[in-house]
């Protein structure tokens, strides 16, 4: 079971409509015991960070999260739920992420340009995941986001993009994949990546 959760802060109807379409069979939950009972889940979001981690805190989805990733079962973040992987972010000072990589989310420095960084854009593969498998170098995806994540970590950094200056657009670490991007709204490219991602799941589940 692809497990969705649901804690009042993801765009759960097109996340899961798009898992289908390449072959995923979803299950939204908001019962933190159901959790551990889920054989890959996937952590969305959009909006704040403190509101996210708050949310997640006060339905105790926090704990059983951070379990299911140390338990090497596979995760994928999109937007927020890729941000929350982190300790900390400048958009909630003082609430803690969840602490799966060490680093912080920052705010896109005063500019010339926009923010929020919002449409589309390509990305640089930076380091080999399976869930980036078919996904060619500067492929575009959609963006929405004033934050982005900055791991200590560079390695984890799966993939970049530019604006206003290079960031981390995927993370991807064993288990672990997550997007600042939305897949879901993304095309054939983000199709490809929710594809490997329920392909690698479906195949280690046999």
């Amino acid at each position: 079971m692809i497990a969705l959760v649901d804690y009042g802060m993801g765009n759960l109807l097109s996340v899961s409509k798009a898992l289908e379409a390449v072959g995923g069979t979803i299950e939204i939950i908001d019962d933190p015991s159901a959790i551990a009972c889920a054989d890959a889940l996937i952590l969305p979001g959009v909006g704040n960070f403190g509101d996210g981690m708050g949310h997640l805190r006060g339905r105790g989805l926090a704990p059983e999260i951070i379990k299911f990733v140390e338990s090497g079962k596979p995760f994928l973040g999109i937007c927020l739920g890729m941000q929350m992987l982190l300790e900390e972010s400048e958009e909630a000072p003082g609430m803690k992420g969840l602490g799966i990589f060490k680093g912080k989310v920052k705010r896109f420095p005063e500019s010339g340009f926009k923010v929020p960084h919002m449409g589309w854009n390509n990305i640089s593969i930076r380091n080999e995941h399976y869930c980036l498998n078919n996904v060619n170098e500067g492929s575009y995806f959609y963006f929405v986001h004033s934050f982005y994540a900055d791991p200590e970590d560079k390695s984890a950094i799966a993939a970049s993009s530019s604006y206003i200056l290079d960031f981390c657009a995927a993370i991807g670490k064993d288990n672990v994949f997550a997007t600042q991007f939305h897949p879901e709204k993304s095309q054939n490219p983000g199709l490809q990546i929710l594809r490997n991602f329920v392909g690698n799941f479906s195949k280690n589940g046999d």
